[in-house]
């Protein structure tokens, strides 16, 4: 067959395609309109499930460290094993690497005194990674006068208003609380004074560092066992609590989302077969012309089948137009935050949207197949 005689035949294809389309436009809008729901819930379901996935993410990494490096006990970390911890953190502000020495002081001189645990620490950091902590104000870098935070139990034993004395090692150290520090956990029964001023103090360096690790699980996990390569005498391990919340919540946000748009998914697809289904009984007489003067049983069952592609085509265009303005919606009326465009979803969407209506004009397509030209025609 010659290009030309291709070209012409092609166009009168897509002439009678469009002017079928346009002319049965009453079928045509019902299959539309269920391929433009199906399309714009699963737009929007995914973009809130893309979206809220870093979301819930960052909101974890508030809570807290997810990963802790730890020395054996009675050690500490030595400069190679932070320097290597730091290096890992590189440029990345969510990454957050907080270092704690820790040491048994007593309020006075001898064994007299009170004990109590005292933690030397980086504030900003530990400000940075620990958001739920709970303080009136924070020890001020470089204060002249070593500043503390007590935690609420700790000051129920030494007292919070005034000065504190501290003892350990035979060496005195006089702390001025800022602010009482309430968490619901041990960090209640500390004092929290600077880290440079514990290591002055006592000469004891840091042994646990808190990680907050940016990222997916699998991210997170190789960013761990590269560390524990840098430090094998150290222990790496995940805050399991954080970790199984995570998995747990992201997990079920997942599955809900998942169910959800399957179902939708599968109700628009019994409509977009009911529609097809009625739009060839409606045209059987159509398509026996077409067998009768000449339209191969492939002609006629390809020309079906484009009218159904086309059909999700332009149902899942509008349903990802419309599933973004949803999901917008949804974002600001439940989350007051913005939702951002998730457009990498666009081939997913019409590859769906298309596959959609091929699948439920299977079986229409089946009954083209048994039309015979002559029986239509004589009204039988």
């Amino acid at each position: 067959m010659s290009s030309a005689r291709r070209g012409s035949r092609s166009a009168m294809f897509f002439r009678v395609l469009v002017r079928a389309t346009v002319l049965r436009r009453g079928r045509a809008a019902g299959a539309l309109v269920a391929i433009t729901v199906s399309a714009a819930v699963a737009t929007a379901l995914l973009s809130l499930y893309g979206d809220s996935q870093s979301r819930l993410r960052a909101d974890f990494r508030g809570y807290g460290a997810n990963v802790i490096v730890a020395a054996p006990e009675g050690n500490a970390l030595g400069e190679a094993a932070l320097a290597a911890i730091n290096s890992e953190s590189g440029a990345d502000p969510a990454f957050v690497a907080v270092p704690y020495s820790y040491v048994i002081a007593r309020t006075s001189a001898g064994l007299r005194g009170t004990p109590v645990v005292v933690a030397g620490t980086d504030f900003a950091r530990a400000r940075a990674l620990n958001t739920w902590w709970s303080a009136a104000r924070w020890p001020a870098a470089n204060s002249p006068r070593p500043e503390a935070l007590v935690g609420e139990r700790a000051a129920a034993v030494v007292g919070g208003d005034g000065e504190i004395d501290l003892w350990f090692g035979g060496k005195e150290l006089a702390v001025t609380p800022v602010a009482t520090l309430k968490t619901g956990g041990d960090e209640d029964s500390r004092i929290y004074i600077d880290l440079s001023a514990l290591k002055t103090w006592t000469g004891v360096s840091p042994s646990v560092v808190e990680l907050r690790i940016p990222g997916a699980p699998e991210q997170v996990k190789s960013t761990m066992e590269r560390l524990q390569a840098a430090i094998p005498e150290a222990q790496v391990r995940p805050v399991r609590q954080m970790v199984e919340a995570e998995t747990r919540v992201l997990g079920r946000t997942r599955a809900m989302l998942l169910w959800t748009t399957l179902a939708v998914i599968a109700t628009s697809a019994l409509c977009v077969f009911a529609t097809l289904l009625s739009w060839v009984l409606d045209r059987r007489r159509d398509f026996a012309v077409m067998k009768a003067i000449g339209a191969s049983e492939k002609l006629v069952a390809g020309f079906f089948a484009a009218e159904a592609a086309v059909v999700g085509l332009l149902g899942a265009l509008l349903g990802f137009a419309i599933g973004l303005g949803v999901a917008e919606w949804i974002g600001s009326a439940s989350f007051g935050v913005a939702v951002r465009p998730q457009f990498g979803l666009l081939p997913m969407i019409v590859a769906a949207g298309v596959a959609l209506a091929l699948v439920a004009a299977s079986a229409p397509l089946g009954i083209l197949r048994r039309i015979h030209p002559a029986a239509i025609l004589r009204g039988e």
